[in-house]
């Protein structure tokens, strides 16, 4: 289970972003998350992630503090640009966290394939990818990492219709693996949540089933 229990967090000293949140998600489900742009979305997404440490309450991992549960979880980010290595192939941009912590690699080509990208792209750099391409890679490298939980912030706003289809069909597919899907389309939460909760200034509310 990842938890967040009475997560306040921000990014400077009295100045919350998210505020007394409690979520649960348990393996194989997605929760989707939706909202207006500045309610503190991303910073939910980072904490969960264990990028962010809450000023109070914990988040847990299978009953761990995130700094012992590395590994388990992974984050997608709205920018695959920002998120990976101009100078890296990318190979090197799927396979980077499974060489940092010297787990065994992924079987390359099978990964890039079941996302899309064909074998050629892989000895590429960021520039020659498009930003769908792109994402696709991130997702791949997520996904290498066999998480236990996928943290997806507003992964599909720079793509188009295919693409995303694409990547929400292979997340929904990942049926033992806990996910969030941080989005402002609606539609797609519905068609790929288990659950829906909405995000309003730092505040979440309560959720309704998906409708799927």
């Amino acid at each position: 289970m990842l938890t967040a229990d009475s997560v306040t967090a921000g990014y400077r000293a009295g100045e919350p972003v998210i505020r007394g949140i409690g979520l649960r998600i348990a393996p194989g489900e997605i929760v989707g998350i939706t909202g207006d742009s500045g309610s503190g979305k991303t910073t939910l997404a980072r904490t969960m992630a264990g990028l962010l440490t809450p000023t109070a309450g914990t988040v847990t991992i299978n009953g761990k503090p995130p700094r012992k549960a590395r590994g388990t979880t992974a984050m997608v980010f709205q920018s695959p640009r920002a998120a990976t290595n101009p100078h890296f192939t990318i190979a090197q941009i799927i396979t980077e966290p499974t060489t940092i912590r010297r787990t065994p690699a992924p079987d390359l080509h099978a990964l890039a394939t079941s996302v899309g990208l064909t074998p050629d792209l892989l000895t590429r750099r960021p520039h020659a990818l498009s930003d769908g391409q792109l994402q696709r890679a991130c997702l791949a490298r997520a996904l290498a990492q066999n998480p236990h939980y996928l943290i997806l912030d507003e992964p599909t706003a720079m793509l188009d219709a295919a693409t995303t289809a694409t990547i929400i069909r292979l997340v929904v597919q990942q049926t033992s693996m806990g996910t969030l899907l941080i989005s402002h389309d609606k539609p797609l939460l519905d068609i790929a949540c288990t659950r829906i909760l909405t995000m309003h200034e730092g505040v979440l509310t309560t959720g309704q089933a998906s409708p799927q």
